[in-house]
């Protein structure tokens, strides 16, 4: 199944054809620069197979002679791979420039087979914890701290930027810009084990008003209604895993469930998110997502599982 829709169209698989941002338009450049050598170089292949099956034997002497070889697969290589090298560092600067010193900052932590999710206050400190999901605002550049506690993983957000390596016991610093509102769909890009291939994830950009308003309201504490799913939550060991803001859940080994009632996908990008797949994820998320670390709760039965859903919906 796929993730939310972006603005454009689907979210997935995500083009780097369709650039949202400056940090994603000059790859895009480049790509099609390296697309347009690759179709010429095929058809000079193309030429050459058949000089050497079908040409006249003038032609198939002097395609094999030494000094075909020295021009053909030494000096032209060296000076268009040479021009390709300055030409594709120039045009790719914008990505190792300073952002600006107030730009906003989040910080990115792979995990096998999520991604957890930190804004940070000007100081470095968190002030907002999330999972598989970004909120950013259109037209400003954000700084993303990106850090594994696993094994080596990697960020990719096409329409956004490029890709870039998390590391073990590493932070590498990585820019990214929406110049549109819309929902972009990234991907963990290094083969990290098990079920990596479903380790989405979603990037919203809002107009500026409207994403203060959200973090404003992620800010604003809430009350928190004792009920039947918030008691099976803590019974069924949940909370021993997973954090809601404002209560006594603070388990650290899964994502943070403060704001999963309104998150746009469940699983890392992979399922949309609504009762129905919140319940299906509950109950047997190993048959959604094989190898994931989320233990199956085949034992629950159908209303103790709709009861936790409905808990969890109401966090927004």
């Amino acid at each position: 199944m796929q993730p939310a829709a972006a603005n454009t169209g689907p979210g997935w698989p995500a083009s780097i054809f369709d650039p949202a941002g400056p940090y994603a338009g000059s790859i895009t450049t480049l790509s099609w620069l390296l697309l347009a050598m690759a179709a010429g170089v095929f058809l000079v292949v193309l030429v050459a197979l058949w000089v050497a099956l079908f040409g006249k034997h003038r032609l198939q002497k002097r395609l094999g002679g030494t000094r075909t070889i020295w021009i053909g697969g030494i000096i032209f290589p060296v000076i268009v791979l040479s021009g390709l090298l300055v030409y594709g560092l120039s045009l790719t600067r914008n990505l190792a420039e300073p952002v600006p010193a107030n730009a906003m900052r989040v910080r990115i932590t792979g995990e096998m087979w999520w991604w957890r999710v930190a804004y940070l206050d000007a100081r470095g400190q968190p002030v907002n914890i999330d999972a598989n999901e970004l909120h950013i605002p259109v037209g400003q550049p954000v700084v993303l701290e990106l850090e594994s506690s696993d094994v080596i993983h990697s960020f990719w957000v096409p329409q956004l930027s490029g890709k870039l390596d998390m590391i073990p016991g590493r932070r590498n610093i990585l820019p990214i810009q929406a110049d549109r509102p819309g929902t972009y769909g990234g991907q963990c890009a290094e083969y990290c084990g098990g079920p990596h291939a479903l380790m989405g994830f979603v990037v919203i950009a809002h107009e500026p008003a409207q994403y203060h308003a959200i973090m404003a309201a992620r800010r604003t504490p809430r009350q928190q209604v004792a009920g039947r799913g918030e008691q099976l939550f803590r019974s069924t060991g949940c909370a021993a895993c997973h954090r809601i803001a404002g209560t006594d859940a603070n388990g650290i080994a899964g994502p943070d469930l403060s704001h999963v009632g309104s998150r746009s996908s469940l699983g890392a990008g992979i399922l949309p998110n609504n009762r129905g797949t919140l319940i299906g994820w509950i109950g047997d998320s190993q048959s959604i997502k094989p190898g994931n670390r989320m233990p199956a709760y085949k034992m629950l039965p159908a209303q103790d599982l709709a009861a936790i859903a409905t808990y969890l919906e109401a966090q927004k």
